[in-house]
């Protein structure tokens, strides 16, 4: 049975987020909307009683004093246009997964296989906009169509059929998953083919590394004895992969460099990390001496400094946000979530008090 909660803030409240809306469709895609009103979904597809629903929505979905909520009826009104933006199937939903743990701790069990918990946002707009119009605010603003789907409503048709039907994402198919073997013993072209096809990212000395690996009479054993095939399969291969990926290894910033400067002298550089960022902090603090205000480097999660005789402060940066094109989910949102979770995870935790801003350029006649 599928239950849909919509939550919206008391119409005597001002809705901010639904004004930031308004207010980036105005100076960002220019079109002219007047208003903007917020509505947050929650989809519960398991077997839950009628009555056990509307108990929770109250008190699970809804905060009493300043939302409002209702169920199985739209709680939309008074727009021009509605546009409600969900995930697809088999993306992650953060907010549902947190809805769906607080389901299960409300009704005593665990949701069966295939019963779940989803999220979509609904934005009521008001303003005299055409269909393309509202189709180009939902997918330049609303919506990351890689990951989200949105449905579009207008007024005359919402007043024939008023609501949008329940969005149940899940994931349907009868496709099992598959182990592949790939065979290394080739040749370094082929190899080259391999990394490239798979989107690999590794050179051809990565790639000859895990086929000596995976070919030594060693490593054969060794799989022969778990049962599993001389091959690499797919797994590991991915696996490795990523454990050797620039994001994770940094391997520019710990390989060797050979710099040659415009007299023609070349360089070796063994760690461009270890020789100019942890050598030269180094050098500093033993300059400083008693004066040495750093308490950990390049030891815990963030660096920590003595603020004064009875706090240090714990101070971490990152050096990138998060994919461009694909919104992140994981461990792959490193921004804002990364300079966050490592002070709070820096010896026995610190209190987080402030996030700064900081957007910074490379010089442009270095490109």
């Amino acid at each position: 049975m599928v239950h849909r909660i919509e939550v919206m803030l008391k119409k005597s409240l001002r809705d901010a987020f639904g004004e930031k809306i308004r207010k980036r469709i105005n100076e960002d895609i220019h079109l002219p909307v007047r208003s903007v009103r917020t509505i947050k979904v929650f989809t519960i597809d398991a077997e839950v009683a009628s009555t056990l629903v509307e108990e929770l929505a109250g008190q699970l979905f809804c905060d009493s004093i300043s939302q409002e909520y209702s169920i199985n009826r739209p709680l939309a009104d008074a727009f021009d246009w509605l546009i409600e933006v969900g995930f697809r199937p088999g993306v992650t939903d953060n907010e549902g997964k947190t809805a769906r743990e607080s389901l299960e701790l409300a009704i005593g069990r665990k949701l069966n296989r295939g019963e779940g918990v989803y999220t979509s946002t609904q934005y009521a707009l008001t303003g005299n906009l055409s269909l393309k119009d509202v189709e180009r605010i939902a997918t330049d603003l609303l919506a990351n169509t890689l990951i989200q789907s949105f449905r579009v409503k207008d007024r005359s048709e919402w007043d024939k059929t008023p609501g949008m039907p329940p969005l149940v994402p899940k994931v349907i198919t009868d496709t099992r998953p598959t182990v592949e073997e790939i065979d290394l013993a080739v040749s370094d072209e082929r190899l080259l083919a391999i990394s490239r096809e798979r989107v690999l990212a590794l050179n051809l000395a990565e790639m000859k590394v895990i086929r000596d690996y995976i070919t030594s009479p060693e490593a054969l054993a060794h799989r022969r004895s778990l049962g599993l095939s001389e091959k690499i399969t797919d797994v590991e291969l991915e696996c490795l992969a990523q454990t050797w990926s620039e994001h994770c290894k940094h391997k520019i910033f710990n390989g060797r460099i050979h710099y040659t400067d415009e007299t023609g002298q070349t360089t070796q550089i063994n760690s461009l990390f270890d020789t100019y960022i942890r050598a030269s902090t180094r050098l500093i603090r033993e300059a400083k001496a008693e004066n040495d205000f750093c308490l950990s480097v390049f030891r815990d999660n963030a660096g920590v400094i003595k603020f004064n005789d009875e706090w240090s402060l714990a101070f971490k940066v990152e050096t990138h946000n998060s994919p461009s094109a694909l919104d992140p989910y994981g461990g792959a949102l490193t921004g804002i979530v990364g300079v966050n979770r490592d002070p709070f995870g820096t010896g026995k935790g610190a209190k987080l008090i402030f996030n700064t801003d900081v957007f910074c350029f490379a010089p442009p006649d270095y490109a």
